[in-house]
């Protein structure tokens, strides 16, 4: 206990005399705090309180996401919403992907983004300015991926459209492909983090569909209408 103790002073004790790490240590919480900030901003709640007047958590799902805007202002508010959503992914972690390989701290472990990817995630679902309610992180998550890695994003947004499209049910979509993400992360051999990411990234959005979960076994869940 004591060795620990005194580690962790010495470390303390690194990092105050040493300027530079702390203006990276200063740099990089600032990052995250802004890509929750940044996925914190109600898109959905925005747009439907700006057109109705009405607040969308007390519609439909009660999510803010594109899907439960659909309900109430329809296709085009649902696609504007969803590449918004999608925007407050991706620029956070295309920003911090420049600052890490920029400052080079952490640049091997690629730390920065998958930190900044879940805070984004987290905003998005846990709004601060929403008292902490949101969305479904569906499309803010694949934001996130996008920036990881292109190549993966783009074959979870085209699987997620092909899914869509013949299921006519986005819960059931969302919930495989973002499933799938950490697959096609391995098989592309990105790095590990972006591959852990994935996974719990994943896992979370798979609990935050729990009621819709529910209501695809008891056969109740609705799907979209064209």
């Amino acid at each position: 206990m004591k060795l620990c103790i005194d580690s962790f002073i010495l470390i303390l004790i690194t990092l105050m005399t040493d300027e530079r790490k702390i203006f990276m240590i200063i740099l990089y919480i600032t990052t995250i705090v802004l890509a929750y900030l940044i996925g914190s901003f109600p898109t959905g709640y925005i747009l439907v309180k700006a057109v109705k007047g009405i607040d969308i958590r007390e519609v439909g799902s009660g999510s803010t996401g594109a899907t439960n805007v659909k309900r109430v202002l329809g296709t085009k508010a649902y696609i504007f919403v969803m590449f918004v959503d999608a925007l407050k992914g991706l620029l956070p972690v295309l920003a911090a992907k420049y600052i890490e390989v920029k400052i080079g701290f952490t640049a091997q472990l690629h730390i920065l983004p998958v930190l900044v990817a879940v805070a984004a995630i987290m905003g998005h679902s846990k709004s601060i300015f929403l008292k902490f309610t949101g969305g479904k992180s569906v499309a803010s998550g694949v934001g996130t991926i996008l920036g990881l890695n292109p190549v993966v994003g783009l074959i979870t947004i085209i699987s997620w459209m092909v899914l869509t499209y013949f299921t006519k049910i986005v819960s059931i979509s969302s919930i495989i492909v973002v499933l799938l993400t950490p697959v096609w992360m391995f098989v592309f051999k990105q790095p590990l983090s972006y591959v852990i990411y994935c996974l719990i990234g994943a896992l979370y959005i798979v609990y935050l569909h729990k009621e819709n979960i529910k209501r695809l076994l008891s056969g109740s869940e609705n799907k979209i209408r064209n």
